[in-house]
């Protein structure tokens, strides 16, 4: 992995979204449904979501990064699993941050594609060596990117400091 770094601010995220909702606009797909792949995929989601005019949103939940650079063999879908059937014969968008090596996406895409009328799939960014290629993408990098909703450690309790309810 290479050291340099793609970083995503807060201010060009919002621009990305608008961009990428443009882009999604102007081919004329009208989702019926946004599906978030958490993590990172909530905040695509939300922010397309919002931008395309589409009140409903699902939210799955995938396993797959356990570090940086580090996986699991593959990507696992986390309880509570969608209801398949709650998807048929809609037009499904899936939302994610990054499509790196896109088997994430993939088994997103595989769990939809046989219950809705059409699916189609967003990101901010997407990787060269990604299995799947993305019909929405704002921009095409194989650096690692810092997203702004993750470069910073989890916040914790202030030990000895009793907090405002």
């Amino acid at each position: 992995m290479s050291d340099v770094r793609e970083n995503l601010t807060y201010d060009r995220f919002g621009g990305a979204i608008r961009e990428l909702a443009q882009t999604i606009a102007d081919d004329g797909y009208e989702p019926d449904i946004v599906l978030s792949i958490a993590r990172g995929g909530v905040f695509v989601a939300g922010g397309l979501a919002y931008a395309l005019d589409c009140k409903n949103i699902h939210l799955v939940n995938v396993e797959f990064y356990t570090g940086i650079g580090t996986t699991l063999e593959m990507p696992v879908m986390l309880a509570p699993v969608p209801n398949a059937i709650d998807f048929s014969d809609k037009k499904v968008l899936i939302a994610d941050d990054v499509a790196d090596t896109g088997k994430t996406l993939k088994l997103v895409h595989d769990f939809c594609v046989d219950h809705v009328a059409e699916v189609r799939s967003a990101v901010i960014y997407e990787k060269s060596h990604s299995l799947v290629k993305c019909e929405y993408v704002w921009k095409r990098t194989d650096d690692w990117i810092n997203f702004p909703w993750s470069v910073e450690k989890p916040v914790v309790r202030r030990s000895g400091q009793v907090l405002d309810a």
